[in-house]
Formats: C-alpha cells, structure tokens, sequence
C-alpha cells in the first residue's frame, strides 16, 4: 500500500496538463507498480453529472447496483436525495471531465448505530476492466476510517460477482442468502498516515481535475480559433472568385 508521503509526493510531480492523464491509461499486467488513479470529491453541485452516469447505465447494470431494475425515475429521484452533508461520494473524471465511475459512502443515520457505513458503487461500461471499482473502495475504507466507522457493509445480489471480488480481495467476509448477499469488513482505528493519505489523495485529485479543466478549455479555444480561420479562409477564397 502507498504511504501518505509517497502520495503526497505523486501529487505534487503531475505532468503537463497536455499529456494524457492517468485516469485514461489502461493498466499494464506487467508494472512493477500500481498507476495512481485520481479520486475526486462529488459536492451537490455535481448532481448532474451523477445523473447523467447512473442513467447511462444499461439495465442490467442499474439491476446490479441498486439491487431493483431501477427506471430513469427512480434513478433521478435516488440522486434528488443524496445527502452530501452526512454522506461521501467519489468519482473519476476522463479528460472530458465526464464521471466514469463513482462511489456514494453512506454513514448511519442520527439514530442508527453511528460506527457503520455502507458502500455503493458503478463503473460506466467503457471504462470496465481497469480496476476502478477496488480503487474507489480502498479510497472510501480511507475516508471512512478516519470517520471512526469500525464496520463497512456492501449489500449486494449475489449475481454481482465483480463487487463481491472486491470485497473478498480487501478481506471482507461475505455471506450469502439467496438471491442477496452481505459482506462486511472490519476497519481499524484511524492513524496519522491514513488521514495523511486522505489528504495527499483529495490534494492529487483536485490537482488532476484542474489540469483537466484548463486543458479542456485549451482545447476548446483551439477548435474556435480553428473554426474562426476557416471560415476566413472560405470567405476570401470566394472573394477572390
């Protein structure tokens, strides 16, 4: 696992914001290494976009992760509720600042038992097979460690093999009934190096997401810029006519 001063460190030494980000890179079975992947934060003002990724689930997918064939309705209304006060969500941009894959973190409420929280997740189709699903889970064990959760719960069908993976992978017991099954995994204490790693994670995040937005709008300038020479072109080609 990355220590806290390893993450900090990647953090500060992001490329150019004109190379492809690490988000993008497909994993290489060989790499001696882990790539870091940029986890960002989801504030409400992200609604939308989380929208737009639950509802471009196929069905099938929106069967897995909210245990119902949910329809556009009740999708929308799910992302209407979300509590960002009392709950976590993370995500992962593409370059075109589309959320690819994202996680909600949900803590017990006021009067449940307060050390418990459970974990949802949904990777877009096209970005299947590169490991984000098990790096938004270590991220949200992170978070929720250093919120004092002693218990972390991922309710699943027991069809959803790939989340089943990743609780299984990270240690967690899973018990099956029927159709549905449950796996918890036991976290401890809080320590110095995982709320630094929290902070250095969030900090590479936000630096990453920047340098996607500057260089979307880089991007953007160009296409103007190219379309402005066209159509100079085009009008003095006719001129010349």
């Amino acid at each position: 696992m990355l220590t806290a001063k390893a993450l900090f460190l990647a953090s500060l030494g992001v490329g150019s914001f004109l190379k492809a980000p690490m988000v993008e890179a497909q994993p290489r079975a060989a790499a001696p290494h882990p790539v870091m992947v940029p986890i960002r934060s989801i504030g409400p003002r992200e609604r939308e976009r989380i929208a737009q990724h639950l509802l471009a689930l196929p069905q099938h997918d929106r069967y897995l992760r909210f245990g119902y064939a949910a329809s556009d309705e009740q999708v929308q209304r799910y992302v209407d509720g979300l509590d960002f006060e009392r709950d976590e969500l993370f995500g992962i941009y593409n370059r075109r600042l589309e959320l690819i894959a994202m996680a909600h973190l949900a803590f017990a409420p006021a009067d449940q038992q307060q050390d418990c929280a459970e974990f949802g997740v949904s990777v877009a189709v096209h970005a299947r097979g590169r490991g984000y699903g098990a790096r938004l889970f270590e991220r949200a064990v992170v978070v929720a460690r250093n919120e004092g959760v002693g218990m972390l719960f991922i309710h699943a069908l027991s069809e959803n093999a790939a989340m089943l993976k990743i609780a299984r992978n990270a240690g967690a017991t899973v018990v099956r009934s029927g159709s549905e099954s449950e796996a918890h995994l036991e976290l401890p204490a809080a320590t110095f190096d995982s709320r630094m790693s929290e902070i250095a994670l969030q900090h590479f995040a936000q630096v990453d997401y920047q340098l996607k937005t500057r260089a979307k709008q880089f991007w953007s300038f160009l296409g103007e810029l190219q379309e402005i020479r066209s159509g100079v072109r085009a009008a003095r080609d006719k001129s010349a006519a």
